[in-house]
């Protein structure tokens, strides 16, 4: 196809004939899909199908925002699981389509405004299209149309990273009034963090429906009181009551407006008085610092959803953790490593999944986990549907004959006739780098387990860990087909009451692949209570109208909602990394919501404050259990002292109750509706004290109970202890402990005068290991309920050196099973010989 060819099919909207002329067949009416959102009924027209694969063509009054597509996705889905779909405003095109990236479904759009701008959507034609007589299976169109959809987003994240850097050095120069060179560096993070907050909001028009509001406001500041280079007419003159007076106030009068327009109050405390602030009150920052950064920030596209556009410079949310983590890292001389999607995913999945099926299980809903029941009789009839495609690339298709006459062991010169598989598979076969040896063991692996599945021998949810199968789609699948509303009704109960923890967060990944692994569950839950109260009225009516009741912008921000404060929990010993952390969350939930200029708020509900979700300090200082507590109160040189102990025990228990109590009652008003402000704020502030008093008290306690050098106030700053048992005392003493644990903990051989990583290593079995990971491994079991799962990423020396003995124990003697995925064919002291790929104890 010309260029010439493809401006006036796609400047007419004549998709039939394009997509006809690219090699897909043509469709009739029969799928035509007409769905209704929002009170608007959207006709979505096939033009186009291959191998199933639709192509849909919906005209739009208004070019549809992220809230829409998503909520379109979820219907869509029903009729057609892989499509494009086309809006179309005039000559303004918003080309759609869901791809699978590391198991999660993305919605990626493409925007197309006029021929001159075209080129991106141009470069896909050779991913669009097809020869007329090419074999082709839907999954071969499905990977080629993700491939053109897919964005470089390792290169955007680079290409921003490196100018990124030089402008918070930059920045860094201009501030005034902290002397203190750490602190001057955590806030130049703090204001970095909330101004590219900003720009995400202002895109999307949050802010006075100007997507350009703070470069304007810098400017219109300077035209009112004279252009200054080195006073902060910026900072004192507008930003300071920008954060604190209105992105951090839900009341804004008339004078306010006049001068900020129309802002919404987020809440959060991404915007609250920050400590710096109110330890140094004269901070100043010279306008040239924004100008700069503005002048950098403007050569990006800031979008809060997977939006891509022909400029090659987009931005969204999910490329800052990777930039965040590589700034406030170079955390590497602390052992602190950026952890890839596809390995938060896994873990994540792996240990989450089987907790949540196992929690239905003790219902009534057990007798669906039985060998004839719902649930594994799903599994059997469901051939090779959970399989991954990439274990079973190749599966069907009769073997090269140079490769097939290789596998009969039984004949004789087996060498002689594997003479060929030693070499590079061939592309049909191969997954990348196979040669045909590997190819052929794959195969056979997978041939066994879709016996195993036909056979109905697999009735454990752990199975879907032992043999590497999709439980994700799995479990959606049982949600989504299930006749049974109790099992519904069970499984959105776990999944309320499941508590994550990554005692060592960073900037959030562990706690993002949560996110996602969770919110398609939510959503079908939800999706299904509906349908079954239409069948069955009242049947879900106190699970929807807490529903209907606890959210004001859309369903999609209240099931961030939910996961945000019900089921996500970090801890980190860097300040900025637990502040990126809430701000990447943040920005997720933003993500979703649409700006109503009819509405209070803009239409959005102020967001969840997660400082007691998100929580600094030094994961292995500290009274994790009671019964760590219990052990330091049981010594006592004499009556007296033991006295004293059993009278701190008691005030101390007292004190962790009232403080629970004040967390809960403070989770609950951030459900209530949005006029609660004033009770959400003396909640907060309760709260706050009395978990300082608790800290107080059990600091000093602690202090007294080590043998140390420094005076008490250098032990503090130095140690920066965390008791677990106070900071989460509703989950420690009231479940038991954490339901899942996941994490990449920092590898670092432990030395005394380590500062970052102080801590009594004579505390911890694993104390001869001297690496960090191992301690924290073995905290993380303390942490845990009976019924937890924890998931880890370690390196290969924890089941392979004589000096990890101490953890190899840890694994094998105080687990009731373990999956270890060991890349390398080294001895192992775990399992006294050689452990490769996966091994289950």
């Amino acid at each position: 196809m010309t260029r010439n060819q493809f401006n006036d099919y796609i400047s007419n909207a004549q998709f039939n004939l394009f997509f006809n002329g690219l090699g897909w067949d043509k469709v009739n009416n029969q799928f035509d899909v007409t769905i209704p959102l929002d009170e608007i009924d959207y006709t979505l027209k096939a033009v186009a199908q291959k191998r199933g694969f639709i192509v849909y063509v919906c005209p739009v009054n208004e070019i549809p925002q992220n809230a829409l597509l998503k909520k379109m996705d979820i219907k869509l889905r029903k009729y057609s699981n892989d499509y494009i779909l086309i809006f179309i405003k005039n000559n303004h095109h918003l080309w759609l389509a869901p791809i699978k990236t590391v198991e999660k479904r993305n919605l990626i759009t493409i925007e197309y405004e006029s021929p001159a701008k075209a080129d991106f959507l141009f470069s896909k034609l050779p991913n669009l299209s097809f020869e007329l007589d090419e074999e082709v299976t839907i999954v071969d169109v499905t990977i080629r149309i993700h491939a053109a959809f897919e964005v470089n987003a390792s290169k955007i994240t680079k290409d921003f990273y490196s100018g990124f850097k030089k402008q918070h050095t930059s920045f860094l120069s201009f501030i005034r009034g902290i002397e203190v060179e750490g602190d001057k560096q955590w806030y130049v993070s703090v204001m970095l963090n909330r101004l590219m907050f900003c720009y995400f909001i202002q895109k999307k028009g949050f802010l006075n429906f100007d997507s350009d509001y703070l470069r304007k406001k810098l400017e219109w500041t300077q035209e009112q009181q004279g252009k200054n280079q080195f006073f902060g007419i910026f900072y004192k003159g507008f930003l300071c009551a920008l954060f604190h007076s209105g992105l951090n106030s839900p009341k804004h009068d008339n004078d306010f407006e006049r001068i900020y327009g129309r802002i919404p109050y987020l809440n959060g405390g991404l915007f609250d008085e920050h400590p710096l602030e109110k330890q140094y009150e004269n901070i100043d920052i010279a306008d040239k610092a924004f100008e700069d950064l503005f002048d950098f920030f403007d050569k990006w596209r800031w979008h809060l959803d997977t939006r891509i556009t022909a400029s090659g410079k987009d931005i969204n949310p999910d490329v800052l953790g990777y930039i965040f983590e590589q700034y406030i890292n170079d955390r590497a001389q602390m052992g602190a490593y950026y952890t890839k999607e596809d390995i938060t995913e896994y873990i994540g999945k792996s240990c989450i999944l089987p907790f949540l099926m196992d929690e239905v299980a003790k219902t009534s809903s057990k007798k669906h986990f039985e060998p004839n029941g719902y649930v594994w009789q799903t599994l059997k009839n469901s051939g090779q549907k959970y399989i991954y495609d990439a274990v079973k690339k190749g599966d069907g298709k009769p073997l090269p004959e140079e490769i097939e006459r290789g596998i009969d062991i039984s004949q004789p010169n087996l060498l002689e006739r594997r003479k060929e598989w030693n070499k590079p598979a061939t592309e049909e076969f191969a997954l990348p780098t196979e040669i045909w040896r590997e190819t052929v063991e794959r195969l056979k692996r997978c041939a066994e387990i879709t016996r195993k599945i036909e056979n109905g021998e697999i009735t454990q949810i752990n199975d879907f860990i032992t043999y590497n199968l999709d439980i994700r789609t799995f479990v959606f699948d049982l949600l989504e087909k299930t006749d049974d509303h109790l099992f519904v009704k069970h499984f959105y109960q776990a999944l309320q009451k499941v508590t994550i923890l990554d005692p060592t967060c960073g900037s959030g990944a562990f706690l993002f692949a949560a996110l996602n692994i969770l919110e398609p569950l939510y959503e079908v839950c939800i999706d299904r209570m509906e349908e079954f109260n239409k069948q069955k009225p009242n049947i879900f009516n106190p699970e929807l109208e807490e529903i209907k009741s606890k959210y004001r912008s859309n369903i999609q921000y209240f099931i961030y909602k939910s996961i945000i404060l019900r089921n996500l929990y970090g801890v980190d010993i860097m300040k900025e990394a637990a502040e990126i952390a809430k701000l990447r969350l943040f920005l997720k939930m933003v993500a979703v919501v649409d700006v109503d200029r009819r509405a209070d708020n803009l239409g959005l509900d102020p967001l969840p404050d997660i400082d007691f979700n998100i929580r600094c300090g030094n994961t292995l200082i500290g009274y994790a259990t009671e019964k760590e507590l219990n052990e330091d109160l049981s010594f006592a040189k004499d009556i007296l002292e033991e006295l004293a102990n059993q009278e701190f025990k008691v005030t101390a228990e007292e004190n962790m109750e009232k403080v629970s109590m004040a967390y809960e009652r403070f989770k609950q008003i951030q459900f209530t509706q949005y006029e609660n402000i004033e009770s959400f704020k003396e909640a907060k502030k309760g709260l706050y004290e009395r978990l300082e008093a608790l800290n107080d008290t059990l600091n000093h306690r602690l202090y007294a109970a080590t043998t140390m050098s420094i005076n008490y106030d250098e032990w503090l700053k130095s140690y920066q202890p965390f008791h677990w048992l106070a900071e989460f005392y509703q989950i420690i003493k009231g479940k038991g402990g954490f339901d899942v644990i996941i994490g990449n903990p920092p590898y670092v051989e432990y030395s005394e005068n380590k500062f970052d990583y102080n801590i009594n290593i004579n505390e911890f079995n694993t104390f001869k290991t001297r690496n960090l990971y191992s301690y924290i491994f073995e905290r993380s079991k303390k942490l845990l309920n009976s019924n937890a799962y924890v998931g880890m990423i370690v390196q290969i020396s924890s089941i392979s050196t004589p000096t990890m003995e101490g953890m190899c124990k840890e694994i094998k003697f105080k687990s009731s099973k373990n999956w270890i995925s060991n890349y390398a064919t080294r001895p192992s002291y775990l399992f006294d010989g050689v452990c490769m790929n996966l091994t289950i104890i």
